[in-house]
């Protein structure tokens, strides 16, 4: 095990609430099909409280595609919920909306738990999981919703509206759920006979926070990279911001505190160290946790005499980055959020992004204005200075602060009450799968493998039998990275749910020239174009057979 994330763990374990029984769990049934028969009466048999239709389209075959492949004709409905003047900044909020409704249905509901700061109402199409998909719930069939969360853009200024924040953290959720049951309802002459709910990143944490809130409503629960702790990350971030801005060559320029040679130096030491822990020199660290034993960043990365040339570390460097992956801390010690695995998806233009542009574009708008208690001022809010004058211990006071405007924290409202107690969602038959990139430059996979952790030991420490958790080794932030990053969870999370077939591994692939969903760019030049890689619940890990093809999943096992 990570020796770090042992902190992290023993937090959950003592929140956890134990649940070792190991009576049967329900089976549920599959969905039936049904059908519409065509979009033009339908805005007059869909009618729920607080709600405005506001369009009902019909939409051809083809005009929309996944991975080159036409969607079937379905209906698309656009409408409001709980349309409203803030009290506070006097704006007007509503949480938008659409569903598309498949001609021809088979049964089931998708929640589309979209990323970000939501504000945008993304077509409503549904994700399988992993990058540059090749299928998506709508075109299998499944009724999609998907919404904005209750605020018209994506930025944080809804911050300074109380409700709005609550929507923005679980309240949409709760809300559109039985609506969109309803207009099922109305649509079909029934409701769904399944429902799933899935999403990355803070799609990922929209998905996770149902299973602990809303058990009764979901039967599948797809959660993709998720910010379960997702304050926390933000500021961990804004923490790495500085370290890098202040180990910066270039003033002003955080990136020149870890350049491109500098990452891609300490990738390739990551390899040397870990890639044939699984059995093969692959390019691929699949023993995540063995990595973190074998690798140390002192020892296995020249330190510099003399200038960076990309060679070597600083001291200085090895001093500030080495404590950002074991945990950043606040400037009196208290950590922050969590360890960050060694991996070898460093050296990527995402990992980049996320590191030296996000804490003063994405993350100190998201800390400033939507957790913190009181918000900053929305009048010449600046993220960069923000971040530069910002101090991190104030930063986690305020996101865990209430007052009599903002009665819940932004932590409380952001996270699952008790994330290790998932016994309502077990015991109804629901099934959770998981998933997380081991190169997440934002969301750390160890906070995710701590929550697991604390989830197994709740169970009488195997929860397997309704929730596994996959690592992707190498991916970025829900895609990219030099990883076989192409994979669908949507399919084995219902066959898990509606036929009892436990998902033992998922297949990925790399996204080589000529993929359908996309070419990955950061994939290595010397890998197949098509490579596979079995993808294994944890604990278990991938390893090469002894014989074979290593571009081939085939090869593998997860042991």
């Amino acid at each position: 095990m990570n020796f770090r994330i042992l902190g992290a763990m023993a937090t959950l374990l003592v929140a956890g609430c134990g649940d070792s029984d190991e009576a049967p769990l329900p089976n549920l049934t599959a969905a039936t099909t049904s059908s519409l028969a065509s979009c033009a009466d339908l805005a007059a048999r869909l009618a729920y409280p607080d709600t405005s239709i506001m369009a009902v389209n019909a939409i051809a075959a083809g005009t929309l595609a996944v991975a080159g492949k036409p969607i079937p004709a379905h209906c698309q409905v656009q409408g409001q919920m709980h349309r409203r003047t803030s009290a506070v900044d006097g704006q007007a909020y509503a949480i938008g909306f659409e569903m598309r409704l498949p001609l021809n249905w088979n049964g089931r509901f998708y929640y589309q738990a979209n990323g970000g700061l939501d504000g945008s109402v993304l077509a409503a199409t549904g994700m399988v999981g992993g990058g540059g998909p090749l299928d998506n719930a709508l075109n299998m069939g499944f009724a999609v919703i998907s919404s904005d969360a209750g605020h018209g853009a994506p930025t944080p200024f809804f911050g300074i509206d109380p409700q709005a924040r609550l929507d923005y953290g679980y309240q949409a959720v709760g809300k559109l759920t039985p609506m969109a049951k309803a207009l099922i309802r109305g649509a079909y002459g029934k409701g769904p006979d399944r429902s799933y709910i899935g999403g990355c990143s803070n799609g990922g944490r929209h998905a996770m926070v149902a299973a602990a809130r809303y058990a009764d409503q979901y039967d599948g629960y797809l959660v993709g990279n998720p910010g379960y702790r997702l304050p926390l990350a933000a500021i961990a971030n804004i923490a790495g911001g500085k370290t890098y801005a202040a180990l910066a060559s270039t003033p002003g320029d955080p990136s020149t505190g870890f350049t491109a040679a500098e990452r891609g130096l300490v990738s390739r030491a990551v390899l040397g160290k870990c890639d044939a822990l699984d059995g093969v020199a692959d390019g691929l660290v699949q023993d995540t946790g063995a990595c973190q034993a074998a690798f140390d960043l002192n020892r296995d990365v020249p330190t510099c005499s003399g200038a960076r040339d990309g060679s070597c570390l600083s001291a200085a460097q090895k001093s500030g980055i080495g404590a950002l992956f074991s945990g950043a801390k606040t400037e009196t010690g208290t950590t922050i959020y969590t360890s960050f695995p060694y991996d070898a998806g460093f050296a990527t233009a995402g990992w980049a992004s996320w590191k030296f542009s996000a804490p003063s574009t994405r993350d100190a708008g998201a800390v400033g204005l939507v957790w913190a208690v009181p918000p900053e001022s929305v009048a010449g809010f600046d993220g960069a200075t923000f971040v530069a004058n910002g101090n991190l211990g104030n930063m986690l006071a305020r996101v865990n602060a209430t007052s009599p405007t903002y009665p819940e924290s932004g932590y409380a409202f952001m996270t699952p009450p008790n994330g290790s107690n998932l016994a309502a969602l077990k015991h109804r038959g629901a099934k959770m799968l998981v998933y997380h990139g081991t190169s997440d430059p934002i969301f750390s996979s160890d906070d995710t493998t701590a929550w697991y952790e604390g989830l197994r030991a709740a169970n009488g420490g195997d929860a397997a039998n309704f929730a596994r958790y996959f690592r992707v080794p190498g991916m970025n932030h829900c895609s990219g990275g030099p990883a076989t990053e192409q994979f669908d969870m949507l399919t084995p999370l219902v066959n898990w749910v509606e036929k009892g077939q436990a998902p033992d591994s998922v297949t990925a692939g790399a996204r080589g020239a000529g993929n359908a969903g996309g070419v990955n760019s950061d994939l290595p030049a010397a890998w197949s174009a098509s490579r596979s890689r079995p993808l294994c619940p944890y604990p278990k890990v991938a390893r090469y057979k002894g014989s074979g093809d290593v571009e081939q999943a085939s090869s593998f096992a997860c042991q």
